[in-house]
């Protein structure tokens, strides 16, 4: 079977290729990148007007498969994926049972490639139940398939332990992804201390207790000489002091969300628990922040952070709903939308930290459009305007606060191994 997808902007940082440019796809892989390519054994795919990137990568969501199936499955949040424009998503293990051994991880690879559309990684726990007191199978874990190690959800207090992590790991030159906050700092907090917290009369958690998790794991990383990885950060100087361990060259990598890219604390309402995220939105200072720090290098990648919950779970008062959003499906908006129409990137770094830069960074087969490479193809309209519905959402959660929202700028088809499993916004069964 032959494709080709006509005219199109081509954007492929991996191999610093931008152009108008044909990209014909044969047997499920690229075949040749052209000015114009004919051929009249293939289907033709109009891109004018369009962008053409790799296949978009999260290496950042919660899918809730085992066990939390009534938030979201691996069905449910790969259809979701793939109308976001997204091909290859890694799932977090802070599951009902922990994913932290081998056979978990093999049993869900096999359940993803039976049910998804898109490519779903799995990471592993770093510590046996999340629990922080003993290192979980990672070795084995590691050779049947994880492609990383967190225990996002859950901040890492034990310096040795996370140290042994660390020395453990760098053989298997894996990266542990760590939620950095100090818990002793945020511990009822439910938004950012800040103005806005004092306002409205409701314990904060402080920036303050990003940076110190963030120092303290880069300082272990740097003992060990072994890979950190940041998760979701969103505070100024969590970034600086990223800045500088890289300067050091301290193996440190970090991701941003949409979200603290483009969302301050000003925008919480306690009144609607669609903004409680953790960590939760920070001021202007920190926004800025995040924006400067995916421009110069410091910030590696964006990462959605896909936290769906059950209805009921959210809809409760701001204190007692649990953080997080559904963001697959909003993400390429929000960013266009926010950052690339008002200047504050340009789209080729936007489709380098979405692809190249997650595939680089996790060794993925994924992040090109090299010949030979998997057809794993996003077709992004820029330009094409529309309006956050939340009852069209793909995923089971609907509680985002995008909702209503005009955005500009969406993917129009996503191809997995050169089979197309979404088109102008629907997926395709």
């Amino acid at each position: 079977m032959k494709q080709i997808i006509k005219g199109g902007r081509v954007i492929d940082p991996a191999n610093h290729f931008d152009e108008i440019a044909d990209v014909l796809i044969e047997d499920g892989k690229i075949a040749k990148i052209a000015k114009s390519i004919k051929d009249k054994d293939a289907d033709e795919i109009d891109a004018i007007g369009k962008i053409v990137t790799p296949g978009l990568i999260d290496m950042h969501v919660h899918f809730r498969e085992p066990g939390q199936e009534a938030k979201e499955d691996f069905r449910t949040g790969g259809n979701a994926a793939a109308a976001g424009g997204f091909t290859t998503v890694a799932s977090m293990p802070n599951t009902k049972p922990v994913v932290d051994n081998a056979a978990l991880i093999r049993s869900l690879q096999e359940r993803a490639n039976q049910v998804s559309k898109v490519h779903i990684e799995l990471i592993g726990a770093l510590t046996k139940g999340q629990e922080g007191k003993e290192l979980a199978e990672v070795g084995d874990m590691a050779l049947s398939g994880a492609v990383a190690f967190s225990d996002d959800g859950h901040y890492v207090k034990s310096a040795k332990m996370l140290l042994n992590g660390l020395d453990y790991l760098r053989a298997f030159d894996k990266v542990i992804i760590n939620h950095d906050e100090e818990s002793s700092l945020v511990e009822e907090g439910m938004m950012n201390e800040g103005h806005r917290s004092a306002m409205l009369g409701v314990k904060g958690r402080p920036t303050v207790a990003e940076d110190i998790a963030v120092a303290r794991d880069i300082m272990l990383a740097e003992y060990a000489d072994a890979r950190v990885h940041v998760a979701h950060i969103s505070s100024a100087n969590a970034v600086d002091i990223v800045r500088q361990a890289k300067k050091r060259g301290v193996k440190v990598t970090a991701e941003v969300t949409p979200h603290h890219l483009t969302m301050t604390d000003e925008c919480v309402d306690l009144r609607d628990s669609d903004t409680k995220v953790n960590p939760p939105l920070r001021s202007q200072k920190d926004v800025d922040a995040m924006c400067a720090g995916l421009k110069d290098g410091t910030i590696d990648m964006i990462a959605t952070d896909h936290s769906p919950h059950a209805e009921e779970e959210k809809d409760q008062e701001y204190g007692l709903a649990p953080s997080g959003f559904p963001g697959l499906e909003t993400a390429v908006g929000v960013l266009i939308t926010d950052l690339v129409k008002t200047g504050k990137i340009e789209m080729p770094l936007l489709i380098e930290k979405m692809t190249a830069a997650p595939a680089r960074i996790f060794n993925l087969k994924g992040g090109s459009l090299s010949v030979g490479a998997p057809a794993d193809v996003t077709v992004i309209d820029p330009d094409l305007e529309w309006t956050v519905d939340e009852s069209e959402f793909y995923t089971i959660g609907t509680h985002s606060p995008f909702a209503g929202r005009e955005l500009v700028g969406r993917a129009v088809l996503t191809m997995v191994d050169g089979k197309i499993v979404m088109r102008d916004g629907k997926v395709i069964d």
